[in-house]
């Protein structure tokens, strides 16, 4: 299995990093994949993926609960990365309408100019959406000229809306939401075209069942793919399989 969204590098995990890996390795994940979300994580994230240069891979992008004022000069530092270190994706780019709407025109710039990185550089993208399906599906819409791809992390929308992703080319990461009771994500996952769904956990955030509520770690993508393979009805390897595919394409690991 693939934990295709992990921030390990976080200070959550600063005591017991190690231990971390350790036990998704005993669960059978192979591969931690590490988005970026600003300039203060850029160096705990590199130095993570060099010291387990075998299982993690990491993404640079700008997060948008940290687009400010100061977008553009930020947005300039982070561009700056991809001439100095290989990246598999531009991630976690994306707009946040939950806190705060107040730079709202900043990220939807920063989302656009990041998009436009990843045609230049052939990159898939790693998308955050809270709050904000609509207006982020209507500027893919106009950037989509066929050669964007990427995924919509942590989906918890409904059949329509992963169709409306699907349709523009894009991917569905499913994590600890789809294991909880009110998630709704049991009627919306025995609905989804698997050749576009990947398994992530969004950790130390959205731990599933039957540990929510405590810190995440990439060990329990397990419980995920497990309960994927409850709701449709298909063995357990057989959605390690497809995810893995589909994984391993989308990011060309």
């Amino acid at each position: 299995m693939i934990d295709t969204h992990a921030h390990i590098y976080a200070s959550e995990f600063d005591n017991d990093r190690d231990q971390v890996v350790e036990r998704a390795l005993a669960q059978g994940i192979s591969n931690i994949l590490l988005p970026n979300i600003d300039l203060d994580s850029i160096e705990p994230m590199l130095a993570t993926e060099a010291a387990y240069p075998q299982i993690c891979r990491s993404m640079m992008g700008l997060h948008p609960c940290y687009v400010d004022g100061n977008v553009e000069q930020t947005l300039a530092t982070i561009h700056s990365w991809f001439s100095k270190h290989s990246f598999i994706a531009v991630g976690e780019i994306g707009i946040d309408l939950y806190w705060d709407k107040t730079y709202k025109a900043e990220q939807e710039h920063a989302f656009v100019t990041q998009l436009n990185w990843a045609k230049e550089m052939q990159l898939p993208v790693v998308i955050h959406t809270r709050d904000s399906i609509e207006e982020t599906l209507a500027l893919l819409e106009k950037e989509q000229d066929g050669s964007l791809s990427g995924v919509f992390h942590c989906f918890g929308g409904s059949v329509e809306e992963a169709k409306a992703i699907n349709d523009l080319g894009f991917h569905l990461g499913l994590g600890g939401v789809s294991t909880f009771k009110n998630g709704g994500m049991d009627k919306v996952i025995p609905h989804l075209d698997m050749n576009y769904v990947i398994l992530e956990t969004d950790c130390p955030y959205l731990a599933p069942v039957p540990h929510r509520g405590k810190r995440n770690e990439p060990a329990y993508v397990s419980l995920v793919a497990e309960k994927v393979a409850e709701l449709r009805e298909q063995k357990l390897d057989e959605i390690v399989a497809i995810t893995n595919k589909n994984t391993h394409s989308l990011f060309n690991i």
